[in-house]
This record gives structure tokens, sequence and C-alpha cells, in this order.
């Protein structure tokens, strides 16, 4: 399993949102580099970035601490948060970035979508956050009218190799990770699910294993102490 420690990014610190909320904002550190490197000591190859406030606002409010982290090497890096044109995808890869995550363009304009994958290929990837099953778009403050299972379905069918799926209600809740729903989206043939939010053991980890998940995101957990990098990385980075 591949495991991506999470770097999320609100006005250039690593934060962590309690259920996509930004009034419930925990800060971990005010240096993404120094967050990247210790991941990167501990054993990590890949690690998952999203700039908070280009998710909401639309704008690569944190653009240059990507850059900088990037700069640094050592990880495999996917970035998301914002990324809603042609041009911001390939300022991105110019930097170095392995894939982009597309979020709530991929939800407001599926043929745009569809046309980057196209393009792009495997360095396009499509972040499905749900609540209560519906897709939500714009920083997470909206819901849309289409199951989060259905658009993965869609998303397989115009070429989608990989879809990061995230349960709202679990992210940073410290309320364990929604097992039936993965063991849901792992059937879905033809499409790689990374799960993402609220995994917080390692029994989970195994379990997620099992089902046929082969990566998994882990935020606040690693923030709090719940799991260490290095042993997960050493049990279950080889299932």
């Amino acid at each position: 399993m591949q495991i991506f420690p999470a770097i999320d990014l609100r006005g250039g610190r690593v934060v962590r949102l309690y259920q996509g909320d930004y009034n419930q904002e925990t800060v971990y550190s005010t240096d993404p580099c120094a967050q990247a490197r210790e991941f990167l000591t501990a054993g990590a190859s890949h690690l998952h970035v999203v700039d908070l406030d280009g998710a909401r606002d639309g704008a690569p409010v944190n653009f240059d601490s990507i850059a900088a982290i990037v700069k640094q090497g050592g990880l495999y890096t996917e970035v998301g948060g914002g990324i809603r044109t042609e041009a911001r995808i390939c300022d991105y890869l110019a930097l170095g970035v392995g894939r982009c995550i597309l979020g709530t363009i991929a939800v407001q304009d599926f043929n745009f979508t569809a046309e980057m994958v196209k393009k792009y290929s495997g360095q396009i990837v499509v972040g499905v956050d749900a609540r209560d099953g519906y897709v939500a778009v714009n920083g997470w403050k909206e819901l849309s009218q289409e199951r989060g299972v259905d658009f993965c379905r869609r998303l397989r069918d115009i070429g989608v190799k990989t879809v990061i799926y995230t349960d709202i209600s679990r992210d940073g809740a410290g309320l364990g990770t929604n097992l039936e729903l993965y063991q849901e989206l792992s059937a879905i043939e033809g499409l790689e699910i990374v799960a993402s939010g609220g995994v917080s053991s390692m029994k989970e980890l195994r379990e997620l294993a099992r089902s046929g998940i082969r990566a998994a995101i882990l935020g606040k957990a690693l923030y709090n102490g719940r799991l260490d990098l290095r042993t997960v990385i050493q049990e279950v980075g080889a299932c």
C-alpha cells in the first residue's frame, strides 16, 4: 500500500481542519518544507499536498510554498486545491509535481476533466469529497446532487485511473475511516481508489489493503501521534 502523508496549507502554514470547517483549524507547523523533510526522514516516498486557500477561493495562494516543497526533492508529490484551469495544471507539472488533483472543476465542468485526462493521462487524478454520500465542492462548502459512488463510476468511464475519495464526516475527526464505503468503491472495476479521511489505526490500514485499496492518505493521525509514519511504512507499505 502506498502511504501519502498529508500537508494541508493555509496562509503558508501546515494546518488540519475539522471536517473541512475553515473555522476549526489547528496549526501544526509554520514551515511546510521542514514538515516535508520530516516525512522524508521517516521513510516516506510520496506526499499529498492541498492548498486549502485555493480549494476555497480558486487562487494559488500557497503556490510558492508548494514550489519550495517540490524543489527539495525526494518525494513524489501530488497537489490539489483550486486547480481549475489547464494553465494551473501546467504550472504545477512544470514545478515537478507528479500529478494534479482536480476537485470542484471535475464536478462543474465534466467535459474539461475528460479533456485533461485524455491529454495528461496519469498526471491527472480526481479528488471526490463527499458529505452524507453526496459530492461536495468549493472547499467542501456546497453539496452537489450526485452520489459520490456514482460520480466515481462516471469518472472511470472517461478514463480516470485514480480517485482520491474523502468522507468529509471522518476527516480530521479522529473517528476512524469509513471501511464499508471503501469496500463498495474498491468494487468499481478499472478504478484505483485512494482512501482519505479519518484513517487512524494500523488495523484500518490493513483492512483497507485487504479490501483492495492500494493507497491511503494520512493526516491528523500522524500529527497527533496516533500513528507513527515510519512504523506504518514498514508494516503496511508492503501490503
